[in-house]
C-alpha cells in the first residue's frame, strides 16, 4: 500500500519504484501529493499505464523550488535511471558533435553525445555542415585516422592524406602544433589562422621553400572555402523546429523538422510508446541535448513552466506557435503529412498480407530469419525485423551456428529460432506478430516445432526461392499468391534482406578465418 502522508505538496519529480526497488518512472509534477494521489485513486488509463501502475511497490519523491527545477531535475533523473515506462529517445541517430581525442597523437571523430575523453565541439545542427568540417581538416592538415597506430605508413600517407606519426615522420610537437590550428577552426578562429598561415606561407617563400609555401597556400584555400561556407550558414540562422504526431496502438510516431530562415535542413523520426504526459516529456528530453530554436511551431499548447525551460535552455527569448490558419499552419499540415507518409504508408501491404494468410492480428512485427554458408563451412544465421513494413535495423541479429556440423540447414534454423524466441521468453519481451522463413516445408517445420516446445504461438510461414512459393503450417502444398500483390512482394522484400544480412555475415567470418 503507497503512504501519501510524507508527500508533500510542494513542486518536484516523483519516482515510481518496484519490489527490487528499481526506478521503473520519472514524473513532474506542480504538486507532488495531487499528482502521485490520482494514479491511485482514479482509473480508466491507458493499458501501458496500467501495467505501470501493477509494478509500483514504492514512491519516492524531490521537491523543487518550481516547476522549471522541475523539469530540468526530470531530464536528469530519466537519464541516469533509464526508466522503463519513460519515453525512449535512445534510437535517434545523430552524431551532432566533433571530437578531437586526447591521444598523443589525436583523431578527429563523430561523436552522438559530448562524453567520454578529448574535447568536444557543437552541437551542429547540420550534418552537412559537420561533415564539410571534419572532411577538409582531415584532407588539410593530413590527420591520422587509424585507432592503433600501426608500425608502417599506410596508403593515407603515400596520397599524401596523412602525417604518419606511426613511422616516425613527425614528431609530438610538431603534431600537436597542427592540432592547434584544428582547434582554431573548430572553434571558428579562423580570421586569426588564415592571418597565422599567410605570413607563415610568405616566410617560407622568402626562404625559397616552395614545397612548404605550396602546402600552406592549399591549407589557406581549404580555410577560405570552409569560412565562406560557414559565415553562408550563420546568415540563415536557425528559424524554427516542427513538430507533430499521431497516436495509433498505444504508440506514438512523431517527426520534427529543422527549418534555417525556411529552408528545410533536417528530418528526424521518433516512434515510441505513449503515455498520458509524453509530449512534454519528448520535449523535455530532446531540448536537453539539443539546440533551443528561436521558434517552435507545435500542433498543442505546452504549460508555462515548459516555455520557460526552454528560454533558460536557449538562454534567450523562445516563441511557441499553435497556428489554426496560414504558413505556419500548412508546414504543421507538411509534417502531417510526412507522419503518415513515413509511418503508415506501407499499411496498406500489411492489411493485403494479413487478409491473404488469414491473420489474427495485423503483423506490425515480422521476423525473418536465413542461413548462410560456403560449402558448409563459415555457417551463420540471420535474423532481420520489419516495423510497419520497414526494416528496424536496431533489432536485426546475428547467429553462429553452435549445434550443427555441415551442411543442414533444417537443424540450423531450428537452432537459431530456438535461441531467439527462448531468450525473449525469458526476458519477458514481446513476440513478433508473423515469422518468415527462408526455405520450403523442411526449414519451415523444424521452426514451428522449436517454437511449440517453447510454449509459444507465433504464425510463420516460409518462402522457397526457386518458384518463390508460400508454404503455411498444415499444408504439404505451397498455397498461391498473386506475384503482383502487395503480400508476396513486402515477403520477398523481408526475405530478401535477411538473406542479404546472413551473406554480408558469412563473408565477414570467411576472411577473419582465412585470415587466421
Amino acid at each position: 500500500m503507497i503512504d501519501f502522508s510524507n508527500i508533500p505538496n510542494n513542486p518536484g519529480c516523483y519516482l515510481f519504484k518496484d519490489k527490487k526497488d528499481k526506478v521503473i518512472y520519472v514524473g513532474k509534477a506542480k504538486n507532488l501529493k495531487k499528482r502521485v494521489k490520482s494514479y491511485f485513486s482514479k482509473t480508466g488509463f491507458d493499458p501501458k499505464t496500467e501495467v505501470m501502475l501493477s509494478h509500483v511497490d514504492s514512491v519516492d519523491f524531490i521537491a523543487t523550488d518550481n516547476e522549471v527545477e522541475a523539469l530540468i531535475l526530470e531530464s536528469n533523473l530519466i537519464k541516469k535511471n533509464s526508466p522503463k515506462y519513460n519515453i525512449n529517445l535512445k534510437d535517434s541517430k545523430r552524431f551532432a558533435y566533433i571530437q578531437l581525442t586526447d591521444d598523443d597523437f589525436p583523431r578527429i571523430l563523430y561523436a552522438r553525445r559530448p562524453q567520454g575523453k578529448g574535447k568536444f565541439y557543437g552541437p551542429f545542427v547540420s550534418a552537412a555542415a559537420r561533415d564539410d568540417i571534419i572532411w577538409i581538416l582531415k584532407k588539410t592538415f593530413q590527420i591520422r585516422t587509424c585507432k592503433r597506430m600501426p608500425k608502417k605508413a599506410c596508403l593515407r600517407y603515400h596520397i599524401d592524406l596523412c602525417l604518419a606519426p606511426c613511422i616516425g615522420n613527425v614528431n609530438k610537437k610538431e603534431y600537436q602544433d597542427v592540432i592547434k590550428k584544428v582547434k582554431m577552426v573548430l572553434k571558428g578562429k579562423t580570421g586569426e589562422l588564415v592571418k597565422d598561415l599567410t605570413s607563415e606561407m610568405k616566410k617560407a617563400a622568402r626562404q625559397e621553400k616552395f614545397e612548404r609555401a605550396l602546402e600552406l597556400r592549399n591549407q589557406l584555400s581549404a580555410i577560405k572555402w570552409l569560412s565562406e561556407k560557414q559565415n553562408m550558414q550563420r546568415l540563415k540562422r536557425y528559424n524554427e523546429d516542427i513538430l507533430n504526431y499521431e497516436v495509433k496502438d498505444e504508440k506514438v510516431y512523431l517527426i520534427l523538422f529543422n527549418v534555417y530562415k525556411g529552408i528545410l535542413e533536417n528530418k528526424q523520426e521518433f516512434e515510441f510508446d505513449y503515455n498520458d504526459h509524453f509530449f512534454e516529456e519528448f520535449i523535455v528530453q530532446y531540448y536537453s541535448e539539443n539546440q533551443v530554436p528561436k521558434e517552435l511551431i507545435l500542433p498543442q499548447k505546452i504549460e508555462e513552466p515548459l516555455v520557460s525551460f526552454l528560454r533558460k535552455k536557449r538562454e534567450g527569448a523562445v516563441g511557441v506557435s499553435v497556428p489554426q490558419k496560414g504558413d505556419k499552419k500548412r508546414l504543421l499540415d507538411l509534417v502531417q503529412k510526412n507522419v503518415e507518409l513515413t509511418f503508415f504508408g506501407d499499411t496498406e501491404k500489411l492489411e493485403d498480407l494479413q487478409k491473404r494468410l488469414k491473420l489474427q492480428d495485423m503483423p506490425v512485427v515480422i521476423e525473418c530469419f536465413d542461413v548462410s554458408h560456403l560449402s558448409g563451412t563459415s555457417t551463420v544465421a540471420s535474423m532481420v525485423q520489419f516495423r510497419n513494413a520497414k526494416p528496424d535495423k536496431s533489432n536485426y541479429r546475428r547467429f553462429k551456428i553452435r549445434t550443427v556440423e555441415g551442411i543442414d540447414d533444417f537443424a540450423a534454423i531450428g537452432e537459431v529460432v530456438k535461441r531467439r524466441y527462448k531468450r525473449l521468453k525469458k526476458e519477458e519481451q514481446n513476440m513478433p506478430d508473423l515469422v518468415i522463413i527462408d526455405g520450403g516445408l523442411g526449414q519451415l517445420n523444424s521452426a514451428i516445432k522449436e517454437i511449440e516446445e517453447l510454449g509459444l504461438r507465433i504464425p510463420v510461414i516460409s518462402i522457397a526461392k526457386k518458384l518463390e512459393e508460400i508454404y503455411v503450417p498444415g499444408i504439404s502444398f505451397p498455397i498461391s499468391l498473386s506475384k503482383k500483390s502487395k503480400a508476396q512482394k513486402l515477403i520477398q522484400e523481408i526475405r530478401d534482406e535477411a538473406h542479404r544480412f546472413a551473406l554480408s555475415y558469412s563473408k565477414v567470418l570467411r576472411k577473419k578465418e582465412m585470415i587466421s
